[in-house]
């Protein structure tokens, strides 16, 4: 009898530890330890957050959005740039001889010129009147493209013609052709807008002509000849919005190279007058003064300047991606 419990308690004892061990590793099967459930719950949690990290950097790759980002980003410096220069009242930049030849300090974020003018001041009225000018000749090339290249589109023997006049003006170095109408307009804001604007549609005219001759084969252009439409009124009605955008992206590539040609030749001395301040008269005036030290006169205009047309530049480019024309970058 005694025999038998303390057999019947052993094979007790070991059930217990046969069923242990199952359950040990049923729990190892189904993950159920609180070391696996701990690795498995830290897992999932690395993975959520790589999907995260990956799904936010596709966001952030995606190319119109990244274009609207940026465009945004050149529109709000321009438009702050061009309203603080337009709205500085005109006693912002009088002289002061007991503020002459100061480095850039708090008080002065650019320095002082020769006169003791603010030179901060002055680039912000400079960059203003030199928007103004990159606004009227972009918008003027941009014009002159548009018309020629309509023009281009209603018979063979304009195409011609506009074709030969397009190659001839691309023939002349720019530059040349650049001072010479500068110098013939006589100077000032609406000569050296008008030089700038006979010397930048070349390109565009090509640009907008190529487009026209492919839009000419497309059917619905077929049909509107065969209805009987007229090739001025087909140009115009069914040729021209799809042209829009070209336009407003090429005369937005325009615009930097207008603003740099503008200062150019204001620094030759055929563009703005001396009373009127710009950058290429600021950059003009500070090149006798380099020598002496006075290193701040051209370095800050200088690099404003290159920021304005890089937001130009960058604002055209963010249009291109956004309404998918190709071609604009050749916009030169």
């Amino acid at each position: 009898m005694k025999q038998t419990i303390e057999r019947s308690s052993e094979q007790t004892d070991e059930t217990t530890d046969v069923q242990k061990v199952k359950m040990a590793n049923q729990a190892v099967r189904y993950n159920n330890t609180p070391e696996l459930l701990q690795a498995g719950a830290e897992r999932e949690t690395s993975q959520t957050r790589k999907g995260y990290a990956r799904a936010r950097d596709q966001h952030f790759r995606n190319p119109r959005q990244r274009a609207v980002i940026w465009g945004s980003l050149a529109v709000i410096w321009i438009a702050v740039v061009w309203l603080t220069g337009r709205l500085l009242p005109a006693g912002s930049t009088l002289t002061s001889l007991m503020d002459r030849n100061l480095a850039p300090a708090w008080a002065h974020p650019f320095g002082t010129d020769w006169l003791g003018r603010d030179m901060f001041m002055r680039t912000l009225k400079g960059l203003a009147t030199s928007i103004q000018v990159g606004l009227l000749a972009a918008c003027g090339g941009g014009s002159i493209a548009m018309l020629l290249g309509l023009a281009a589109a209603t018979s063979k023997a304009a195409d011609r013609v506009i074709s030969w006049i397009i190659d001839l003006f691309l023939s002349v170095p720019h530059l040349v052709s650049l001072v010479m109408l500068a110098f013939v307009f006589g100077g000032g804001l609406a000569g050296v807008a008008a030089a700038i604007a006979l010397t930048h549609w070349p390109n565009l005219a090509r640009i907008v002509r190529a487009e026209m001759i492919q839009l000419k084969s497309a059917e619905y252009i077929q049909i509107s000849h065969k209805l009987g439409q007229s090739r001025l009124r087909i140009a115009v009605q069914h040729m021209l919005p799809h042209l829009v955008p070209q336009l407003f992206v090429g005369v937005l590539l325009i615009f930097p190279h207008a603003i740099l040609h503008e200062a150019a030749i204001t620094f030759l001395g055929l563009g703005l007058s001396p009373q009127q301040p710009a950058i290429g008269i600021i950059l003009s005036e500070s090149m006798r003064y380099l020598s002496a030290g006075m290193w701040w006169l051209a370095f800050f205009p200088g690099l404003a300047l290159l920021l304005v047309v890089r937001a130009f530049d960058v604002l055209g480019n963010s249009l291109k991606t956004l309404t998918g024309t190709g071609s604009s970058r050749e916009v030169r």
